[in-house]
C-alpha cells in the first residue's frame, strides 16, 4: 500500500543531487567482550545479520518513481530487498587507527543512495586496532533525522549484552509500528477522515506561523535587536560555497561532566557552550585563512520546542537561527551574546501553537529549498551559514549483538551553499562532536575538532573551572595504534588531507 510522502520529507528528495545527496549516516563504535575473538565476535554478528531477511519499515520503504515524476511522491514496500546489497563488510588496512577509519567513512558517505532501491546502506568495518569495529550506517533525510535516529538507536541497540543477543537485526526492528495486522488495510474513508483532520489544523495554524515568520522579516528589513538573527542575515564565506561530491570526516570527544561543569561555571546552559566553542572554532579556522567575514556568521539550529499550548508532553522539531559572533574576539561575551540570541529566538518559536510549527518550518525553510532546486544554493547569500545540532542520546550503556557501544557520532549532509556541518550527540556521558564537510571547500578540517577542544580549555580557564585530576576516559578514534613508538597524541578522527 502506498504511503504519501510529507512535503517537508518530500524537499529532500527534490533538492538531491550527485554533488550534494541528502542522506544522514551514523557512525557506531563497539568493542567485542572478554571471551570472545573480534574475528569470532563478527563472523558470528555477520551470519546473524546475512540471516535476518525480514525487513520493516522504512527499511523496506522504495519510492514509488525514482525519477520523482510527480508532484506527490509516494513510498510503496519492496516486495524484495536485496540484503547482499544493503548490507555490507568491509575492512580496515593497517595499522586501523582513526586516520583510516575517517578515510574510509569519509567516501562511504560521499555516494549517493540509489532511488531505485530502498534508501539505506549499513557497513559493518573490521580491522580496528584493540578488539573493536565500526557500522557506518545511512538513510536518506526524507526517512529519518536526528531525534528519530536516536529513537532508532535505542530500540535497535540492548540495554546489558545479554538482551542484545535476543534483538533482531536493525532493519527487522524498524521504527514505525503497524496500526493494523497484514491483511486489514486502512479504509479510504479512515484516509480521508484523517487528511481532512490534518489538512483543517494546518489551515487553522496559518496566520500564526505567518504572523511569526513576518515579524522574522521586518526584523531583517529594520533591525531592532542583533541578537535575534534572520534568515538571510548572515554574510557570504568560505563555507557557502557551492560543493563537490567527496566529504571530509573529524570527530572529536568530551566527558558531558566538563561540558556540564563550564556551564554552570557560565551559568548557561550545555547547548550554549556547545554552540560557543563552535563559533571559537570557525572564527580560529576563518581567520587563519584570512577569510573571517565583517558580519557575524550566523547557524541554524534543528531543535525540539515545548509549545505554549503542548499539552502531552510531546515534542515538536523545527529551526531556529542564532547569531554565532563569530566577529567578537573576547570568548565571554560571544558567549554571553550567543546565549541571548538563542533565548530570542526559542521564545519566538514556543509563543507558537503545536500546529503553527509545522507550516512556520516549512516557510522558514522554503527559500532555501527554492535555492537548491534552481541550482542558486552557494551563489547568493545562505538563509544561514551553518548547521548546528544538538541530539540528546540514551544516558546509559547500550549493546549490539553482546559488544559495547563505545561511541557514537552522528555524520551529516551537506547541501549547496552550507560546506560545514556540526552535529553532538550526548551518549552514556559522553558529548560525542562530529564535523562533516566538503572535501574541497573545508581543507584541514580537522583543526576545526582540534579548535574545540581548545576553545572548551580556554573558556575552562576563563571561568576558573578545574579539571578532575583523574583522567577522562578518551574516545576509541583517538587512541593511537599500540604500535606507535611515541607517546599517544589526542587526535579526533579524520579523513586524509591532500
Amino acid at each position: 500500500m502506498a504511503r504519501n510522502i510529507p512535503l517537508l520529507d518530500a524537499s529532500w528528495l527534490y533538492v538531491e543531487s550527485k554533488e550534494a545527496p541528502m542522506h544522514v549516516g551514523s557512525m557506531a563504535i563497539f568493542t567485542v567482550p572478554d571471551g570472545e575473538t573480534t574475528q569470532e565476535a563478527i563472523a558470528r554478528i555477520v551470519q546473524m545479520l546475512r540471516n535476518s531477511v525480514e525487513f520493516s519499515p522504512p527499511f523496506n520503504y522504495r519510492l514509488s518513481s525514482p525519477r520523482l515524476l510527480t508532484l506527490m511522491p509516494k513510498w510503496i514496500e519492496a516486495d524484495k530487498v536485496d540484503l547482499d546489497y544493503h548490507f555490507r563488510h568491509s575492512a580496515l588496512p593497517a595499522p586501523g587507527g582513526e586516520r583510516e577509519l575517517g578515510t574510509l567513512i569519509s567516501r562511504l558517505h560521499s555516494h549517493p543512495l540509489d532511488f531505485r532501491k530502498p534508501l539505506w546502506e549499513m557497513h559493518l568495518i573490521e580491522g580496528l586496532y584493540g578488539n573493536r569495529f565500526a557500522l557506518y550506517t545511512k538513510m536518506h533525510h526524507s526517512l529519518m533525522d536526528g531525534v528519530g535516529g536516536m529513537r532508532l538507536m535505542e530500540r535497535i541497540f540492548g540495554k546489558s549484552a545479554k538482551e542484545s543477543l535476543s534483538l533482531p537485526a536493525p532493519w527487522s526492528v524498524g521504527t514505525i509500528s503497524k496500526k493494523k495486522k497484514s491483511g486489514e488495510p486502512q479504509h479510504f474513508a479512515d484516509q480521508a477522515r484523517e487528511a481532512w483532520e490534518a489538512a483543517k489544523l494546518s489551515g487553522q495554524s496559518l496566520p500564526a506561523a505567518g504572523r511569526a515568520l513576518m515579524g522574522l522579516m521586518r526584523e531583517a528589513v529594520k533591525p531592532t535587536d542583533p541578537a535575534l538573527a534572520t534568515p538571510f542575515s548572515g554574510p557570504k564565506s568560505i563555507v557557502n560555497k557551492r560543493v563537490g561530491g567527496a566529504r571530509r570526516l573529524a570527530t572529536q570527544t568530551y566527558p558531558l561532566e566538563r561540558i556540564r561543569a563550564v556551564a554552570e561555571a557560565a551559568k548557561v546552559s550545555v547547548n550554549d557552550i556547545f554552540l560557543a566553542i563552535c563559533s571559537s572554532s570557525i572564527r580560529r579556522y576563518l581567520l587563519e585563512r584570512d577569510a573571517l567575514p565583517s558580519e557575524s556568521l550566523t547557524a541554524g539550529l534543528p531543535v525540539s520546542v515545548r509549545p505554549a499550548d503542548d499539552l502531552d508532553g510531546g515534542n515538536a522539531i523545527s529551526f531556529i537561527i542564532a547569531n554565532l559572533y563569530t566577529t567578537e574576539s573576547d570568548p565571554l561575551t560571544r558567549l554571553k551574546e550567543i546565549r541571548r540570541s538563542t533565548q530570542l529566538a526559542k521564545a519566538n518559536l514556543q509563543a507558537m501553537p503545536k500546529e503553527a510549527i509545522n507550516n512556520y518550518t516549512i516557510m522558514l525553510m522554503a527559500p532555501m529549498m527554492l535555492q537548491l532546486v534552481s541550482g542558486l544554493g552557494g551563489l547568493t547569500r545562505p538563509i544561514f551559514n551553518t548547521v548546528i545540532s544538538n541530539v540528546p542520546g540514551p544516558s546509559r550503556d547500550l549493546y549490539f549483538s553482546g559488544c559495547r557501544l563505545e561511541q557514537f557520532y552522528p555524520i551529516s549532509l551537506i547541501p549547496h551553499g552550507q560546506a560545514l556541518n556540526i552535529t553532538v550527540v550526548s551518549y552514556s556521558g559522553q558529548f560525542n562532536v562530529a564535523f562533516t564537510g566538503d572535501h574541497d571547500a573545508l581543507p584541514s578540517m580537522q583543526r576545526l575538532a582540534v579548535y574545540t577542544g581548545e576553545a572548551l580549555e580556554e573558556l575552562e580557564a576563563l571561568l576558573g573551572v578545574k579539571r578532575e585530576s583523574k583522567p577522562a576516559a578518551k574516545p576509541v578514534t583517538e587512541k593511537r595504534p599500540p604500535v606507535a613508538k611515541k607517546p599517544a597524541v589526542r587526535k579526533p578522527v579524520k579523513s586524509p588531507e591532500d
